[in-house]
């Protein structure tokens, strides 16, 4: 089990170029991979989402890639067509203007785009020196992860021992609500009929009672449900959504029994099972 949130770093050089890569990560829902890389290395974008879709499941994965030149590359490149399009324009100012000198070349050197510096090495050069770095920097955000995840691990836990205890705490009052049900009822019925209490009858609106206000099959459900969790939590593989299902299956269990409840002891526990229940659910949102 893995934290969705890490910091990986990766570095590569060689006589002529030297590559940093970045890798962080935040919570989020659904997968999301933002790469950050020089334009003129756009081409490998899809490289370096393909490698981070391969080895993650959930969170915002951001890429930031600098790549600096030992031994430049760059050659200026004219944009014949910009520049005619700067001329006409000038001619037009110059005539509107009532300019006799025509622009010179120093004028058009000084427009934006009219020489500009292109890259002549072709980007897959780099690719050996860039996925170097991001294996490195992988490993190291993956690092991060694990241990992160584990020590969520260890907090979730300890919540759900706290789940545990409550519902051993509920399971202790069952007989207690049994018998509040059967004194309840008879004490009403003699309210109302005195000695002419039918016992049949009363077996039967006690039995009826009993199973409005049982909490059995919410606990046997509660009980099957941390079994899942703490299967889920023992494989180690990403169940970010499938735990997230999971406790609210126990949120709906255990507001059962409280709006079954009529014990003070019981609904104290429920909302401290409540509370356990929230914590993991917090903890859950930065799990993978």
């Amino acid at each position: 089990m893995k934290s969705m949130t890490g910091f990986g770093t990766g570095e590569f050089q060689d006589q002529r170029v030297a590559i940093v890569l970045e890798l962080k990560s935040y919570n989020n829902r659904y997968l999301d991979i933002v790469v950050n890389v020089p334009q003129s290395l756009g081409i490998l974008e899809q490289r370096i989402r393909e490698y981070l879709k391969d080895r993650i499941t959930r969170g915002r994965v951001e890429v930031y890639l600098r790549v600096r030149e030992l031994i430049s590359t760059l050659e200026p490149r004219v944009d014949h067509h910009l520049v005619e399009a700067y001329a006409q324009a000038l001619k037009s100012i110059q005539k509107t203007a009532g300019i006799r000198k025509p622009p010179g070349l120093e004028h058009l050197l000084q427009l934006d785009g009219v020489v500009r510096l292109e890259r002549t090495g072709d980007p897959e050069d780099l690719w050996p020196g860039i996925n170097s770095s991001l294996e490195q920097a992988y490993l190291q955000f993956d690092k991060a992860r694990v241990k992160e995840g584990n020590a969520t691990l260890v907090d979730i836990k300890t919540q759900t021992a706290r789940i545990h205890h409550g519902l051993g705490v509920i399971t202790g009052q069952i007989p207690q609500i049994e018998d509040a049900v059967s004194r309840g009822l008879r004490e009403r019925f003699s309210q109302v009929l005195g000695d002419q209490v039918e016992e049949q009858r009363l077996l039967a609106e006690t039995a009826s009672l009993l199973v409005k206000h049982s909490i059995n099959e919410e606990v046997a459900r509660i009980e099957s449900h941390l079994s899942s969790m703490e299967e889920l939590l023992a494989a180690r593989e990403p169940a970010g959504k499938r735990l997230d299902f999971i406790c609210q299956e126990l949120n709906r269990e255990i507001n059962t029994i409280g709006s079954k409840s009529f014990l003070i002891e019981i609904s104290q526990t429920v909302v401290q099972m409540k509370d356990a229940l929230e914590n993991i659910r917090e903890q859950l949102r930065n799990l993978e």
